[in-house]
């Protein structure tokens, strides 16, 4: 289990993470989302033992994760890693292997494979997406205990996304892994990941369950006989609301059945129940929190 308690930490004068509080139980996978420098990344610097937190403390089963042992079992994938000029991947293996004595070579070159890099090729000379499979091969191979990726999707394509997740379902499951990712695709997240975390504000704002979290929203469309205004709407537990004359959108907290029933009482012409995903009750969250306009 992870446990961060009372944890804040600034980067020179600003205060980018404050009284953190959080546990994560083995074998989770953790959705970290928030805007552009909400403190996700610093986040999970500070769990890969990158940075030393000012105050609080973060514990890998009781350890800290500067522990020479517990750091073994830990591998952090941040958004840019570090490779020389002449690295190649054959080269980059064996580098990581000082780091991860067991890590399985056989695993690695399968994705390698897979991804159709040749291991003798310069890192430097791939796109992008490709030295980002390269690095999720390594991470992947190495199986470690705790997995933590820093927009882990950034740069792959549909195909190598698909080829990803299904991996890291499969370590999660062979290995009892616990894996943190941070990620803007968060229809992607929504796919595999069990809990999620808000950063908002320098703390967490929100979290839970992914599923149960959208389903505490609702989206209707609705259309009138006669234009609209917002008065009507009064009383409801209101996230979202569009009106244009008498057509109207509107998302809602709260159980859909009953939502339904209320908004029957208005006596719309038309009403239709709309999809509502992840990535969309994130917009509302943030919009509500005053995050973003």
């Amino acid at each position: 289990m992870i446990k961060i308690q009372d944890m804040s930490h600034s980067l020179g004068a600003k205060t980018v993470l404050h009284k953190i509080n959080l546990e994560i139980p083995d074998n989770t996978i953790l959705g970290i989302v928030g805007i552009n420098g909400a403190g996700k990344s610093t986040l999970l610097r500070l769990l890969a033992g990158v940075y030393l937190p000012d105050e609080g403390s973060i514990k890998y089963d009781e350890k800290d994760p500067a522990n020479a042992e517990t750091r073994k079992k830990i591998f952090f994938l941040p958004d840019d890693p570090y490779y020389t000029a002449f690295m190649t991947p054959e080269k980059l293996f064996k580098f990581y292997k000082c780091f991860y004595p067991t890590i399985d070579k056989q695993t690695y070159l399968r994705l390698l494979e897979i991804y159709k890099i040749n291991k003798a090729d310069k890192v430097r000379n791939f796109s992008k997406g490709m030295r980002r499979q390269i690095f999720i091969a390594l991470a992947l191979a190495a199986k470690p205990k705790y997995l933590l990726l820093d927009e882990a999707f950034d740069g792959l394509d549909p195909l190598s996304r698909k080829i990803f997740k299904d991996a890291i379902i499969t370590l999660v499951e062979e290995s009892q892994t616990t894996v943190l990712i941070s990620s803007h695709s968060l229809r992607e997240l929504e796919d595999f990941c069990d809990r999620f975390i808000l950063i908002d504000s320098n703390t967490i704002k929100t979290q839970g369950d992914i599923a149960e979290h959208v389903g505490k929203l609702c989206k209707f469309e609705l259309a009138f006989t006669e234009s609209v205004s917002k008065e009507l709407f009064a009383g409801l537990p209101i996230v979202s609301l569009i009106i244009q004359s008498r057509f109207v959108q509107i998302v809602l907290e709260g159980d859909r059945t009953v939502m339904r029933e209320r908004l029957e009482a208005l006596s719309p012409a038309i009403m239709d129940e709309m999809p509502l995903d992840f990535e969309e009750a994130f917009i509302h969250d943030v919009r509500k929190d005053g995050m973003i306009q």
